[in-house]
């Protein structure tokens, strides 16, 4: 599946042309085209190859799935690998999109494995800054970065609010012994490292791509893409902090629940306590030789007063300490 743009002069001028027209715009002045393509064919991307010009090794890296986020540049073009993320409403779990971009003078082109990426969206940010569409390829690039760095940054975000919903777990007891605090935790944490791996990277393509020396972000531009960098610096800072965070919640949830189990112990020691005394008193009386009170009412008195004196006298005791 394939779509295409054309824009003449920083107007939008065809939408969704014949691929096989695109030859006989691309060496026209003041034209910029973008072609999508969703799951294409080897055959598909060999004759890509052949069409623009691209650089073998390019093409193999938009051929083979889970690239590192990166910007190669090479003679006439340029070669950039991104993800966009989203975050399982239910389970909070990080799903990835992969996205293959090739950069020339006058046209991007996009290549996506599958359907999991919201292309329109990007196409309604294009459409929404009609104004810069006059900057070419660079224009077309920013709305498909911006897309990109806001879905990180409202993935961070949504971590975030999980974060914070396990540090209020943390002291609910009628939670935090069931398992699934630890297992919610680890689940924030295995998407928080995904994440980093998404995001970190993309501060430097970004970078790369503000250099001068590439002639893809123009002057009237320069503004948009630094705005996209300060994002992505964003992104990332705030990325760091909830890895340190999270791994606190973890630290926090392991101590409670030592400190809960030690409390059990105390009271369960206390009790045993308590309960030895009348298993002492009647073990001493339980001997089988005379002694005071032996075979009568005042030795039963006896063990019986003294069994609930010694344990009034430990209750009050461990009450007193707060061990029970």
């Amino acid at each position: 599946m394939a779509r295409t743009r054309l824009y003449r002069d920083g107007n939008l001028d065809l939408e969704d042309f014949p691929v096989q027209d695109i030859s006989g715009y691309v060496c026209e002045p003041g034209l910029t085209v973008w072609l999508d393509l969703c799951a294409p064919t080897p055959a598909e991307l060999e004759q890509l190859r052949e069409e623009f010009g691209l650089h073998e090794l390019a093409v193999e890296d938009a051929r083979n799935e889970h690239q590192r986020p990166k910007l190669d540049r090479y003679r006439d073009h340029l070669f950039m690998s991104a993800y966009a993320v989203t975050v399982d409403p239910a389970g909070g779990t990080l799903d990835t999109s992969e996205l293959s971009v090739f950069i020339t003078p006058n046209a991007l082109i996009t290549i996506r494995p599958d359907d999991r990426f919201a292309m329109d969206r990007v196409v309604d940010r294009w459409d929404a800054s009609p104004d810069l569409a006059k900057e070419g390829v660079g224009f077309l690039l920013h709305g498909l970065l911006d897309y990109l760095v806001d879905g990180h940054f409202t993935a961070v975000q949504e971590l975030d609010e999980r974060i914070e919903e396990l540090e209020e777990m943390l002291f609910d007891e009628s939670l935090s012994d069931n398992g699934d605090i630890q297992r919610r935790t680890y689940e924030v944490r295995k998407s928080l490292v995904r994440l980093r791996r998404v995001v970190l990277p993309m501060r430097e393509v970004v970078n790369s791509l503000l250099r001068r020396d590439l002639h893809v972000v123009s002057d009237p531009l320069m503004p948009y893409y630094q705005d996209v960098y300060d994002h992505v610096l964003r992104a990332t800072e705030w990325t760091e902090s909830l890895r340190d965070l999270v791994t606190s919640v973890m630290e926090t949830h392991l101590t409670v629940q030592g400190n809960r189990m030690n409390l059990i112990m105390k009271k369960v020691t206390s009790w045993a306590s308590i309960i030895a005394v009348p298993t002492a008193v009647t073990g001493f009386y339980g001997q089988n030789v005379p002694f005071p009170g032996f075979a009568a009412h005042d030795g039963f008195y006896a063990s019986t007063g003294l069994m609930v004196v010694l344990s009034v006298v430990l209750y009050w005791s461990f009450r007193r300490k707060d061990w029970i």
